[in-house]
């Protein structure tokens, strides 16, 4: 009697927490972001000193009711599936630990404010609200577009490389350490600059060659920004039409998500939804 009810307690908590398809898990999910965001917002306001002289008893306030708040969610997302080991050690599991533990550690190790970038992770955790139904179809085909385009964007990426090294190479024999080139690195580092559209102006080409090599560098810069995009666009377009609708659904055997709507077993481990 004591197990069953156990049983659907864990049930219920899984849910909530790890699924939007009910009032309960999506008002959970909705809450979780906004106390994310906040979080963040905590953050950004300690790190200016000005705020945390005056406001720095309120902020840790907060902080210790947000962590406190997180730590509860992590023991209950351990809690409620059956293989917690699977949760503990995915992407997730990782993040939501490390967005847990900085205040507790302030406490224990020296230089606590290096600990201000750990709890930055807390951030990554906003994707949680993409389980929401209105987001998840377009996030499925976005992140499948992503997928499929990852190969074509490699082998983009590697062709813009060679072209720095081989432009960077030329720039440093046009101009030389007179005019701040000196060394091949250096150019490298100046027509990846300048490519990309920044131009920090650190640097820049004195002679004629060297500025005509610089123009001719910068229109390419406008055309190779678009490549990218008009790669992931096609693969989006391409998916969208193809899309299987998925709901919210984790399996609470090993966390699988993404399931088709109507799925009554998890594709992965077979167990009952």
């Amino acid at each position: 009697m004591q197990a069953n009810r156990l049983k659907k307690i864990k049930i219920k908590v899984h849910e909530i927490i790890y699924e939007a398809d009910t009032p309960m898990g999506k008002a959970f999910d909705v809450l979780l972001a906004a106390l994310i965001l906040f979080s963040v917002l905590i953050v950004m306001l300690e790190s200016v000193a000005s705020i945390d002289a005056k406001y720095h008893k309120l902020l840790l306030g907060f902080e210790w009711g947000i962590t406190l708040f997180f730590t509860l969610e992590y023991f209950a997302r351990v809690f409620s599936i059956e293989k917690p080991k699977k949760y503990i050690f995915s992407f997730y599991g990782i993040i939501d630990l490390l967005a847990t533990i900085p205040l507790y550690l302030s406490y224990i190790l020296a230089g606590s404010q290096v600990l201000l970038a750990l709890r930055a992770f807390r951030l990554l955790r906003i994707f949680r609200i993409l389980k929401l139904v209105s987001f998840l179809g377009e996030a499925s085909v976005l992140k499948q577009a992503l997928k499929d385009s990852r190969n074509k964007i490699l082998v983009f990426i590697y062709a813009v490389l060679i072209l720095c090294v081989i432009m960077g190479t030329f720039m440093y024999l046009i101009e030389g350490s007179e005019s701040g080139f000196t060394s091949i690195p250096r150019s490298i580092y100046w027509t990846i600059v300048t490519l990309t559209t920044v131009g920090y102006g650190d640097i820049a080409p004195q002679t004629p060659l060297g500025q005509f090599v610089a123009s001719m560098i910068m229109i390419l810069g406008y055309g190779i920004i678009a490549v990218p995009t008009g790669i992931v666009t096609v693969a989006f377009n391409k998916n969208k039409n193809a899309a299987v609708i998925t709901n919210t659904q984790s399996c609470q055997q090993c966390g699988t998500e993404d399931h088709k709507d109507g799925a009554k077993f998890c594709f992965n481990c077979g167990a009952k939804l």
